[in-house]
C-alpha cells in the first residue's frame, strides 16, 4: 500500500499527466468501463460525510470521502482497492488531489473543444479551483496572457503574481469581471457567487467558457442567457446534473436537453464554436487519478 500526501502531489503530479489520465477516465466512463454512481451523503448532526465512489472494471474500486463540517481546510481521503484481492493499493490524504483532478478535467475540455489558436484567458475567481484550472489549461494551450479578477484586490494581485512566478505566464490583475472576460479566447468562472458574475454579451463569439461554481436553481454564478449564447453545452457528467439537490440550474428547461457529455465529445460526435462547459466533477475520477499515481509513482516519500 502506498500513501500519497499533498506534498507528493504538488511535487510530482504534472499537469500534462493529470490531463492525460483524466481524458482516459472520461473515455472509460463513456464506454461503461468506469462506473461513476451518484454521491452518497451520510447526515451526522452538524454536518454530512460525503462519498464519491468509482470502479474501473477488472482493475480497482475506490472512493473519496469529505465532509461539510465547519473545518478549515479539513482533509479529504481517497482510497483505491485492488479489484481481485480487495487489498488497499493506495491512499491519498489531504486536499490537493480533488482540485487537481477537477482542473485536469477542465484541461481535457479545453483541449477537446477550445480553438487550437486560443492563447488569451480570463479568470473570475482566485481560489484553489481557479488555480488548478489554470495549471491544467496551461498544459494544453500556449497562453500568452491571463487576466484575473476577484472582488478582493489583494487576492487578485497575489494570484496574478503567483501565476507569473510559478507558471511563468504573463498575468494581470484587472478591475472588473467584464475586463477579465471580454474578448478572451478562454474564460474560467470559479467563484462561490450565488448570482451571475458576468453578462453573456461580454463573451465574444468563439469563446470557450468553463463554469465551476454554484449552478443550482436560485443560486448560480451564471445565468441561462449564457447557455443561450453557446453553440454547444457540455458537462463531464450529464447523470450528475439530474441528481442535483437543489435542482441543476437548467433542470426542467429545453436547455437541459442540449447538455451533452464530454465523453461524447472525445469520441468525435459533437462540436461547436462558442462552448460552455459545466464542470460537475465526474465521480470516480479522484480514485482513477490516485490509481494512476500509485502505478507510476517514482518518489521515495511514497510509502
Amino acid at each position: 500500500m502506498r500513501v500519497v500526501t499533498d506534498a507528493d502531489i504538488r511535487e510530482h503530479l504534472s499537469a500534462a499527466d493529470a490531463v492525460a489520465w483524466m481524458r482516459e477516465a472520461i473515455l472509460a466512463a463513456h464506454e461503461g468501463r468506469l462506473h461513476t454512481p451518484p454521491r452518497v451523503y451520510a447526515e451526522l448532526g452538524d454536518g454530512n460525510l460525503i462519498f464519491t465512489t468509482g470502479a474501473l472494471t477488472g482493475e480497482w474500486y475506490g472512493y473519496r470521502s469529505y465532509d461539510t463540517f465547519d473545518t478549515d481546510p479539513g482533509s479529504q481521503l481517497v482510497v483505491v482497492h485492488d479489484w481481485h484481492s480487495g487489498a488497499v493499493r493506495g491512499v491519498a490524504v489531504g486536499n490537493e488531489l480533488g482540485p487537481r483532478r477537477v482542473g485536469a478535467i477542465g484541461g481535457v475540455a479545453v483541449d477537446a473543444l477550445a480553438r487550437k489558436d486560443a492563447t488569451t484567458l480570463g479568470l473570475v475567481g482566485t481560489g484553489t479551483q481557479a488555480w488548478t484550472q489554470l495549471w491544467a489549461i496551461s498544459a494544453v494551450r500556449p497562453l500568452a496572457s491571463v487576466a484575473v479578477f476577484s472582488r478582493d484586490i489583494g487576492r487578485r494581485n497575489a494570484f496574478a503574481a503567483r501565476v507569473s512566478e510559478e507558471l511563468g505566464l504573463p498575468a494581470t490583475a484587472v478591475g472588473s469581471a467584464r475586463e477579465a472576460v471580454e474578448d478572451r479566447d478562454l474564460v474560467v468562472l470559479a467563484t462561490s457567487s450565488p448570482v451571475p458574475v458576468i453578462e453573456s454579451e461580454w463573451i465574444a463569439p468563439g469563446t470557450f467558457v468553463t463554469t465551476l461554481g454554484p449552478k443550482v436553481v436560485g443560486r448560480a454564478e451564471f445565468g441561462p442567457d449564457l447557455i443561450d449564447r453557446a453553440d454547444l453545452v457540455v458537462t463531464d457528467s450529464v447523470a450528475q446534473t439530474h441528481a442535483y439537490d437543489p435542482p441543476f440550474i437548467l433542470a426542467g428547461t429545453p436547455q437541459h436537453d442540449r447538455l451533452i457529455g464530454l465523453g461524447e465529445v472525445l469520441t468525435g460526435t459533437a462540436s461547436g464554436r462558442t462552448v460552455v462547459f459545466c464542470s460537475v466533477g465526474l465521480a470516480g475520477t479522484e480514485a482513477y487519478l490516485l490509481a494512476r499515481l500509485v502505478d507510476s509513482a517514482p518518489w521515495s516519500s511514497v510509502r
